[in-house]
This record gives structure tokens, sequence and C-alpha cells, in this order.
């Protein structure tokens, strides 16, 4: 069975998000909603992701919260560099960052966190030397991005996953 259904959450998920995008439970949609989830599935097995094992997972709730209230304190900060843009010109700028993290996903969550954050791109990431590059809208102090990065997401980042 584990044969045919290599990743039986992700098929299902992607059924169900199938049937939601098209807002239809008919037997026709349901088939074509299982059939791509599956498809999509086999997908997944040729990029063989690593499998990680969390080992504090009580930690993500806390992660969420920092990030649902920097993301909200971004956007804020974003609207008044906006509003204020005639005053004083945006000081935008590329922050390298070497990071300790080695996860492949934690690394991955830490790239969806840093571009879901408004103001700031995670632009690339050299595995070789660890150093991010992240583009920030406005930069005032590249070392307390760098070091904000390090506290707030890295560490808990590696809690979680190393």
């Amino acid at each position: 069975m584990r044969y045919w259904f290599p990743y039986p959450l992700l098929s299902f998920a992607l059924m169900l998000f199938w049937l939601l995008i098209n807002q239809s439970l008919s037997p026709a949609q349901i088939l074509l909603g299982a059939a791509l989830g599956i498809s999509h599935a086999w997908l997944m097995v040729n990029l063989r992701p690593t499998k990680t094992h969390m080992k504090k997972a009580w930690l993500v709730g806390r992660l969420m919260a920092t990030v649902v209230i920097d993301v909200a304190k971004s956007n804020i900060m974003v609207m008044g560099v906006i509003l204020r843009r005639r005053n004083r010109p945006v000081n935008s700028g590329f922050v390298p960052i070497h990071l300790t993290l080695r996860d492949e996903n934690a690394l991955a969550i830490l790239a969806c966190i840093l571009t879901a954050t408004p103001g700031s791109a995670w632009l690339e990431f050299d595995s070789q030397t660890q150093v991010l590059l992240l583009h920030v809208l406005d930069i005032e102090n590249g070392t307390a991005w760098a070091e904000l990065i390090r506290t707030r997401y890295e560490a808990p980042l590696k809690e979680l996953f190393e």
C-alpha cells in the first residue's frame, strides 16, 4: 500500500485543497482531486525530501506567535517607511548573515518566515559558507538585523530541529 501512496496525508490534503478551490463535491471533482493528489505525491518521491524529527514540538507555538507578532509589526513599519518617503529617502540594502543552522527543513522554514515578513526578502543562501543574503527595505544597522534573525528565528529553529 505504501508503494502506491507514498505520502497519503499529502495526497489527501491536495485532494481537499482541490475540492475547496472548485467549491464542488461532485464525483468527477472528487475523482480528479484524488488523481491530482496521488500524482503530485509521486512527484515528491522524486524530490526525496529529508526526514526531520522535531525535538521540542512545544516550541512550535511560541515560534508561530513570534512570527505573527513580527509580521504585524513589520507591516506597520513598512507602512511608515512608505508614508514618510518624501521626508526621508528609503535606505534599503543587503545584509549578509552567517547561519549555523544545518537542517534543510529548518532552513526552508526560515526562508518562508523571512520572505513572509514585509520589508525583508531571502535572496540567496550559500551552503558552502553558510551565509544568507537578506534584502531589507529600510536598513539602519545591518549587524542588528543579523542578530535579530539569529536570536528570534534561528535559535528556536535550532532547538526544534537539531
